[in-house]
C-alpha cells in the first residue's frame, strides 16, 4: 500500500536517494564490497528520510465539543498555564511531543477561522523541556469556534530547522485538516479555554486527527 508523503519532504528523498542510487548502480558494476555497504548505508538513510514525511490520511470522531490531538507522539505535560499571547490568561494546555519516528504532519485540532499568526525565532532546546515552548523556534496559529478560542503552537525541537504552517489569517479550516509540519522532531502545544475537559493522560500516545485531546465545555455547532 503507498503512503502520501509530505511534499515539503521531496528535496530532503531526492537528495538522499539520488546517491544511493549512484552508489548501487556503481557497486553492481564494479562488485566492491565498499560499494555495496555504502550504498546499502545510503539507502537505508533514504528509506528513513521518506518515513519521516509519510503524511497518512486519517479519519475519525468529529465534532465542535471535541479537540482532536493536532499532532503523532507522547502527551507529556497537561497543566493550566498564562498564554499572554492570543489567549490573554489562563487556559488549559496539553504537550505533545513528536520524536523522530513519528509521522511530523500537523493537524487542526478543531474547525474555525484563522485570526492570529506569529512566528518567533528561538533556540533548539530538547522539545521535551517544558521551557521551549517559551525559547525555542516557534509558530502560533489562532483559531476561532463560533464559541472558543484555541491555539496551536508548533515548536521546534533540538533537530528541528523549519515549521510550515500552510493557513493565513482570515481562512477558515475544518477539523482533521492538514496544518502544517516540524522538520525532525518537535513538539505541539494546544493552548484551550480553562475549563476544557481532558480526554487524555500524561504518557499516553495521541494519533493526529484522531484522538480526542479533550472535550471543550458545552460545544457549538461548526
Amino acid at each position: 500500500m503507498r503512503i502520501p508523503l509530505a511534499r515539503e519532504g521531496y528535496p530532503f528523498i531526492v537528495g538522499a536517494a539520488a546517491p544511493a542510487l549512484v552508489l548501487l548502480l556503481a557497486a553492481a558494476t564494479l562488485h566492491g564490497t565498499f560499494l555495496w555497504i555504502l550504498a546499502l548505508c545510503l539507502t537505508a538513510l533514504a528509506a528513513a528520510v521518506s518515513a519521516f514525511f509519510r503524511d497518512p490520511e486519517r479519519t475519525g470522531p468529529r465534532g465542535a465539543e471535541l479537540v482532536l490531538a493536532p499532532a503523532d507522539g507522547k502527551v507529556i505535560d497537561i497543566q493550566v498555564d498564562h498564554e499572554p499571547l492570543y489567549m490573554k490568561g489562563e487556559s488549559l494546555c496539553v504537550s505533545i511531543f513528536m520524536s523522530l519516528f513519528d509521522v511530523h504532519v500537523n493537524r487542526y485540532p478543531v474547525t474555525g477561522n484563522i485570526d492570529h499568526r506569529s512566528y518567533d525565532e528561538g533556540r533548539f532546546e530538547p522539545a521535551w523541556r517544558n521551557s521551549a515552548s517559551r525559547s525555542n523556534e516557534r509558530a502560533s496559529t489562532g483559531i476561532q469556534t463560533p464559541s472558543y478560542a484555541v491555539l496551536v503552537r508548533q515548536i521546534a525541537g533540538l533537530a528541528a530547522k523549519r515549521i510550515v504552517t500552510y493557513a493565513e489569517v482570515g481562512d477558515r479550516v475544518e477539523q482533521g485538516e492538514r496544518m502544517g509540519l516540524i522538520r525532525f522532531g518537535s513538539r505541539v502545544d494546544v493552548y484551550l479555554p480553562k475549563d476544557a475537559v481532558p480526554n487524555v493522560r500524561i504518557g499516553e500516545r495521541a494519533v493526529g486527527g484522531i484522538t480526542v485531546l479533550a472535550n471543550l465545555p458545552g460545544g457549538a455547532e461548526n
